[in-house]
């Protein structure tokens, strides 16, 4: 039967990544509704290609890209706005499949739309889990969703793990020691504080390994990137911060591995290409194929681990410090990370000063549970709020 999905999030990588995987399956999937924020050249052309029934885009770009489907005679395509839109289509009751890869917390609520509407929610936006882990992880049990992963190292883990995990996740009972989690690194590995002080933002958002937008090239740089993906497993996986270890990898061959108590480490290896996180997140528990090479391990002549640098990337511990502490803290922690990268991204700050920035949100922020979604998006504004002052003193 054939399976509707949404992409929330189809300009990107992730979602021209999902493009790909359906194009070579088209027996299998169609593509129902798809969202975009601003490359309106690119939304046209998917539109043109995969005749979605809806496409969603920011208010102030609805008239120009009514234009330009006007042009490229698109006519069977319905044009939503904003969040209203962006809710409408992720819990639409002809969809299946939600590719929810909106970059950042503009994510949140469209994501959280498809779970509670019980789709089968392909996450790839973290920060949804990030901000609102508890609320989400307690709406999925409520609908019944079904919530994979497509970050490489979340879907490495699922991998490692029993099937039946994902229906009773408790690592006692299925005898799992600790989660590693890999890093490659980002292009700064080895560097030290100093030198991080003089990068610039086309130094890093050039990653060795991946092809990724800006936003998360930086957070991969400065490593908060991971300690984003360590809070997302926490939930994901049902698993204290303490028992997950982060590994630098800087090969990205090893996607992330799963220690038992017997003494086994189960790992699962891959080309670095989201099209097979992807493609396995689609069709679980079968798989489909893609077109990403098998790894050929006549090639990989080493494959290297060490410690993270935690005093040249404070990223990751103050990542792991918001998720011990729990409550809104990892939304103050997502929030002051957001606005420090764009700043860095415009060149009002220094690489070093986004770490700085984050903790000075996280300091002037006192714990409160997240008790609604309305109280998380308010301790969101407070934090964004923090940031922004903390930028312009930094920038001066």
């Amino acid at each position: 039967m054939l399976q509707n999905v949404c992409i929330l999030g189809a300009t990107g990588s992730i979602g021209q990544s999902t493009l790909k995987v359906l194009a070579e399956h088209p027996e299998q999937y169609a593509v129902f509704a798809v969202t975009g924020f601003s490359r309106l050249d690119v939304l046209v052309q998917i539109c043109q290609q995969y005749q979605p029934k809806f496409v969603v885009v920011p208010k102030a770009l609805q008239d120009q890209l009514h234009q330009a489907c006007f042009e490229h005679k698109i006519t069977q395509t319905e044009i939503l706005t904003d969040n209203a839109g962006l809710e409408y289509v992720a819990s639409h009751p002809d969809v299946d499949v939600v590719m929810a890869a909106i970059v950042g917390s503009a994510g949140l609520l469209p994501t959280l739309a498809a779970v509670r509407a019980g789709k089968r929610v392909l996450l790839a936006n973290k920060e949804a889990l990030v901000m609102s882990g508890d609320l989400m992880m307690q709406s999925a049990r409520q609908s019944q969703a079904l919530l994979l992963p497509v970050d490489s190292e979340h879907n490495a883990i699922f991998q490692c793990l029993p099937e039946s995990y994902c229906v009773q996740p408790n690592i006692e009972h299925f005898g799992i020691s600790q989660l590693l989690l890999t890093a490659s690194g980002g292009p700064f590995l080895n560097m030290g504080r100093q030198e991080l002080a003089a990068v610039t933002p086309a130094q890093a958002c050039k990653h060795p390994n991946w092809s990724m937008g800006q936003k998360i090239s930086v957070d991969s740089a400065t490593l908060m990137n991971k300690g984003l993906e360590l809070i997302e497993a926490c939930h994901l996986f049902a698993v204290p911060e303490h028992l997950i270890k982060v590994v630098i990898h800087p090969q990205s061959i090893i996607h992330s591995m799963v220690q038992y108590i017997d003494g086994s480490t189960l790992a699962q290896m891959g080309n670095p290409d989201m099209c097979t996180p992807i493609a396995h997140a689609l069709a679980w528990p079968k798989r489909i194929a893609t077109t990403v090479p098998a790894l050929d391990l006549f090639t990989q002549h080493r494959l290297d681990f060490q410690e993270p640098d935690h005093f040249s990337f404070p990223s990751l511990n103050l990542a792991r410090m918001a998720m011990k502490a729990g409550g809104v803290m990892p939304t103050v922690l997502n929030a002051a990370n957001e606005v420090a990268v764009d700043a860095f991204l415009s060149k009002r700050i220094t690489f070093t000063a986004i770490p700085e920035i984050v903790e000075s949100a996280l300091s002037r922020i006192e714990y409160s549970p997240a008790m609604s979604i309305e109280h998380i998006l308010a301790i969101d504004a407070q934090a964004r709020q923090i940031a922004s002052q903390d930028v312009s003193q930094k920038g001066r």
